[in-house]
């Protein structure tokens, strides 16, 4: 079976739609950072690198800093697949991140959105 397309997609090309999503609703992309960071560990100037070098999402998963523990605690429904039930790891994380930003778009709290961690919203962004 071939490999879905999804996984050589650069993360650069997905991104500026996660963008648009999140402020079309009213969200900030500041707050968007905290969510990708908060799943990946990848800092605000290195998610810049990432997609100033146009990492595909294979290896933006693979080099991922540090994928946070309590990323198992994300479930629902995503592209009509629960998360919690996708078996390929890869598929997994990037139907993670996507419920992520969806939450976000749909104005969830960030707290709840994180999983109850204890990060600090952006100060510039009402909760």
């Amino acid at each position: 079976m071939a490999e879905h397309r999804i996984f050589t997609t650069a993360f650069a090309d997905i991104y500026p739609h996660y963008v648009a999503k999140v402020t079309r609703k009213g969200r900030s992309e500041e707050e968007l950072v905290t969510v990708i960071e908060w799943l990946t560990g990848y800092d605000e100037a290195a998610l810049r690198r990432v997609v100033a070098n146009g990492v595909d999402l294979r290896t933006f998963f693979a080099e991922a800093p540090e994928l946070n523990a309590r990323a198992a605690l994300i479930t629902g429904v995503i592209c009509g697949h629960r998360v919690e039930d996708i078996t390929d790891p890869l598929m997994q994380r990037i139907r993670w991140m996507d419920k992520l930003v969806d939450e976000l778009a749909r104005g969830k709290k960030l707290a709840s959105i994180l999983r109850g961690s204890d990060v600090e919203p952006p100060s510039a962004t009402p909760a």
